[in-house]
């Protein structure tokens, strides 16, 4: 609220003349690679939305308030296209699964496809798990460009994101590598890191926003 640094943390305030001064001793010091470090990734889907989830996720990805996106869900669910949008469990039902390993075989193929099945576990206590994930309603899934002229914008756009993140938990892992540098100059230390993905997985489907 201040801007002040809290006690007990451990950082470094530099004033602007302290900033000045080490920016120009940097710029004559010599800079010097000290280490690479590669480090293989694997990255599992997040799981199936529940209420709260897919309230972030339409918030960062599409905008929406929480009210708008429950109202959106709400009638796509009244009409038939997804399933009950109040729950708190990630399970999905073998017919949800069945017809999501359905659509991984036919729209990516057998590379993305799961040996067996992901089973996800709720973190949330006391969790209401009457209903299933939130997911596409039927088998097989009605794919969203098949829907979009029957929807209004938001609605498409909620039913995109439902769809994605649900055929997306029952695919593979993504594989990739980590990389991390870091520079050494006259006592001071920078590192940067990058990562290069070699299998995208369920990333083919979808990406989780972030906050």
């Amino acid at each position: 609220n201040t801007g002040r640094i809290k006690d007990g943390v451990d950082v470094l305030l530099l004033s602007e003349e302290d900033a000045r001064s080490l920016h120009e001793r940097l710029q004559k010091a010599e800079w010097s690679v000290t280490s690479i470090e590669h480090r293989e990734q694997m990255r599992r889907p997040p799981a199936p939305f529940i209420t709260s989830t897919l309230q972030q996720e339409a918030n960062r990805k599409l905008g929406m308030t929480a009210r708008r996106a429950m109202q959106t869900a709400q009638r796509l669910y009244e009409d038939g296209h997804i399933t009950y949008m109040r729950t708190d469990s990630v399970t999905l039902s073998g017919e949800a699964v069945n017809a999501t390993r359905a659509r991984i075989a036919q729209d990516y193929g057998d590379a993305y496809m799961l040996d067996s099945p992901r089973q996800y576990t709720g973190k949330t206590k006391n969790a209401q798990e009457a209903h299933e994930a939130i997911r596409p309603a039927g088998h097989p899934f009605d794919f969203p460009d098949g829907l979009r002229a029957s929807l209004t914008n938001d609605e498409f756009r909620l039913y995109d994101l439902i769809w994605k993140r649900t055929v997306a938990s029952q695919m593979a892992d993504a594989r990739g590598h980590r990389i991390t540098v870091t520079v050494e100059c006259d006592g001071a230390i920078f590192q940067v890191s990058g990562k290069t993905i070699e299998f995208p997985g369920y990333l083919r489907a979808y990406v989780e926003g972030s906050d």
